[in-house]
């Protein structure tokens, strides 16, 4: 597996002493250096030329985020995992390309997880991506994303690979290609912000569309089926007209 050599760019010297500790003993990774502002980490980035930089968002000078756009621009940029105390700042991170996004404080685990899915991006792999015509890994995405905050930090979901939602006391769980994840956002707003991806079924579920199998009947009523998971969400009678309505414009 390839070496990450790790740039670390905090303006808290205890942040950075903690990232520093915690980057000991994981294999494939080497610390290069550290930064306190986006101006030092810039000239480090120069002399050091790391595969992965570890920087926080709200520093003097310069931001994170703007120090990312910088990065971002160089010709073979590193990765870069946010990490911050502050989770608003997700969306416009990943817009840079980040590769992560941990909440502080960062544990063991988030940054080794975080780690362990850039290795395989590491800037000698992207350039021979590049080399060969193909597009960079870490490439900013049209695809729409919702942002779930969890125990790694904070992810971005692709819309596309959600099955449904389902509205689980005062939470939102979304069921995906990669299992379920817990989102902060409501059901309603959920349904008004991504209407042309999901339809309601019921008060506490949202399906995707294009996931739509067909319909099943037992005690409790209708249930719709949906490819790519067990997930049988009810229909309520409101809602089963418009249901069987979408299944046949579907074709379904």
């Amino acid at each position: 597996m390839t070496e990450l050599g790790v740039l670390i760019v905090d303006d808290e010297p205890l942040a950075r002493a903690r990232l520093m500790r915690q980057l000991e003993g994981l294999e494939h990774c080497v610390l290069l250096g550290e930064a306190s502002d986006a101006e030092a980490a810039l000239a480090q980035v120069e002399a050091l030329d790391p595969d992965l930089v570890l920087m926080d968002i709200e520093m003097p000078g310069d931001s994170g985020l703007v120090l990312a756009e910088k990065l971002s621009a160089r010709e073979h940029p590193p990765a870069m995992i946010f990490c911050t105390a502050h989770d608003e700042f997700a969306l416009p991170a990943f817009a840079t390309a980040a590769a992560g996004y941990l909440l502080k404080p960062v544990s063991r685990e988030q940054l080794t997880a975080a780690i362990d899915k850039v290795q395989r991006l590491s800037k000698a792999q992207r350039r021979a991506a590049a080399g060969a015509g193909e597009g960079t890994a870490l490439a900013a995405t049209s695809t729409p994303r919702i942002k779930a905050v969890s125990r790694r930090g904070v992810e971005l979901l692709p819309v596309d690979g959600i099955r449904c939602l389902i509205a689980d006391s005062k939470y939102v769980v979304a069921h995906h290609d990669g299992g379920e994840t817990i989102l902060d956002e409501s059901l309603k707003d959920l349904e008004r912000e991504f209407s042309e991806t999901f339809v309601r079924v019921h008060r506490n579920a949202l399906v995707a569309k294009h996931f739509i199998a067909g319909l099943s009947r037992d005690s409790d009523g209708y249930r719709v089926r949906l490819e790519g998971t067990d997930q049988r969400p009810q229909i309520s009678r409101r809602q089963l007209p418009v249901i069987r309505q979408l299944m046949e414009e579907l074709g379904r």
